[in-house]
């Protein structure tokens, strides 16, 4: 009968990772957090979970037993990461610019709206106060005109009203009259240019608001692009690389 063998022959030798396996896993993670997308702006809310993972990624694969890190390897990793960092750095400050102008967006649109609103209030109250004294004065007009009539159909006589007096009363009627109309067709001219110098004000003042908001609206629409996303690809790309490089330097292993 055979002796048991001893435990140390009995347990399998456990089966090492070989630094192949290990680059390939680190070069999927890399592809695959390169390809990354983030769901929704701002996007740069995603930036440290991110660089976290890619940080933790590269730490696997340096920390594995099978794979001889070098100085240089190190170096060029270290230089891709403060590269990628100072990158978010100035991502995250064009986003804040971009979040601004959504802000002075919102500001011009109900500048806009303001605009409108007094453009109205100033007609109606152009319109109102014109319309009274046009109202006036088309009653003294029609007034005079019937008493211009009145006086062209009194009869005259030697002793009473004479044909002098009439033609005086009826001289200073018509010059009434026509003193009526040059002011009414005065303040209607008036009332006509307030009306054009208050709408090319308007139309000025609104044209700019407007200019600016589609200039905002064409900065906002950045906001909708993740401009990190050929950042954080290029990045992994050129980890890859490096891992590539530090890979042919050294022997391949076996299980």
């Amino acid at each position: 009968m055979h002796k048991p063998r001893g435990r140390s022959k009995v347990l399998q030798e456990e089966r090492v990772t070989t630094s192949e396996e290990i680059a390939e896993k680190t070069l999927n993670s890399l592809k695959r957090l390169g390809d990354q997308r983030f769901a929704v702006s701002p996007f740069s809310q995603y930036f440290d979970d991110w660089l976290i993972n890619v940080k933790q990624v590269l730490s696997e694969f340096e920390s594995s037993p099978t794979v001889k890190v070098n100085e240089v390897f190190v170096k060029e990793r270290q230089r891709l990461l403060t590269a990628l960092e100072q990158k978010f750095a100035e991502l995250r400050k064009e986003e804040a610019t971009l979040n601004k102008a959504v802000g002075e967006l919102a500001d011009n649109n109900h500048l806009l709206v303001e605009t409108d609103v007094d453009y109205a209030a100033k007609t109606r109250e152009i319109g109102s106060k014109r319309n009274v004294e046009i109202q006036n004065l088309t009653l003294k007009v029609q007034n005079l005109e019937a008493e211009l009539e009145r006086v062209k159909g009194m009869k005259t006589s030697f002793f009473g009203f004479t044909k002098k007096a009439k033609a005086q009363k009826q001289a200073t009627t018509l010059r009434d009259l026509e003193s009526a109309k040059a002011k009414l067709e005065s303040v209607v001219q008036a009332f006509k240019a307030d009306q054009e110098k208050l709408h090319d004000e308007y139309e000025k003042k609104k044209q700019v608001i407007i200019e600016r908001v589609q200039q905002l609206e064409k900065e906002v629409e950045k906001l909708e692009t993740d401009n990190s996303l050929t950042v954080r690809h290029d990045a992994c790309d050129a980890f890859v690389r490096a891992i590539a490089d530090l890979l042919k330097r050294q022997p391949s292993t076996s299980s």
